[in-house]
């Protein structure tokens, strides 16, 4: 059992949330009024995350994506209302994470997703304080081959765009919306770029520069360092820990 303000400051340590410029608050999001015992995992703070959450009688919540986001309202009305609420009633925190969990080396989405596709050699750039990552397919694949194999781990249909049109080998990636690194990743001399979203404009740059894309899935693309973060925080304070899967085709 742990005082929320506590886990929250291992947390900033651990993630080096002062170093991040977000658009996001990190860290304690909301603070209950009980220490934590029951830990809750989950992408994003939903009302179906709450509600599944404090069914198992959670004291804390921690999420990738919170509340509270640049040049949105502010004001505990409509959703976000009923969404506090909900949690104050249970007398619950909810902690959230941001860019700091996409860029840690060993806990981060990028770290974890690399790890989850099998993807060799793998280590953060300078980008976006670490934000894209490369590494290497363990053998030489056709984008579409490639395609398939994320679908099968990722459990979500790819959007690709072959502007490569050969085999591939090099690859780097950003989970979530990181369509905007093409550029940079093609400048790395890299042979497939994979996010989680796609843009218009992103066809045409992948077609243009001779990079194959992949588009993913927001959601699924960022499961992994949440549950990352969650085991490891149980483990470290003993902890009850469980992560909730609230499907999202994003």
């Amino acid at each position: 059992m742990i005082e929320a303000r506590v886990l929250v400051a291992y947390c900033d340590e651990l993630l080096s949330t002062a170093s991040f410029a977000d658009y996001a608050p990190n860290g304690l999001q909301v603070e209950g009024d009980r220490p934590i015992q029951r830990l809750v995992s989950g992408v994003t703070a939903s009302a179906a995350l709450l509600e599944a959450a404090l069914a198992l009688e959670a004291d804390a919540i921690v999420v990738h994506h919170g509340w509270f986001w640049n040049h949105e309202n502010p004001c505990l009305i409509g959703i976000k209302g009923r969404r506090a609420r909900t949690l104050l009633k249970a007398g619950a925190s909810l902690i959230a994470y941001h860019l700091p969990l996409d860029a840690h080396p060993l806990l981060g989405n990028n770290a974890m997703l690399g790890q989850r596709l099998g993807f060799c050699d793998r280590e953060p750039t300078t980008l976006g304080k670490g934000l894209v990552w490369v590494g290497r397919l363990a053998l030489p694949v056709l984008p579409a081959t490639l395609a398939e194999q994320v679908f099968q781990q990722l459990g979500r249909a790819v959007t690709l765009v072959d502007g490569k049109h050969g085999m591939l080998e090099r690859i780097a990636w950003c989970s979530g919306g990181g369509q905007n690194h093409l550029e940079q990743a093609a400048a790395l001399g890299v042979d497939a770029f994979l996010s989680g979203e796609i843009s218009e404009q992103t066809t045409h740059l992948a077609r243009e520069y001779g990079i194959c894309y992949l588009a993913a899935g927001h959601h699924a693309t960022e499961r992994y360092g949440i549950q990352a973060l969650g085991a490891h925080l149980a483990e470290q304070f003993g902890l009850w820990h469980q992560f909730i899967e609230i499907d999202n085709p994003a």
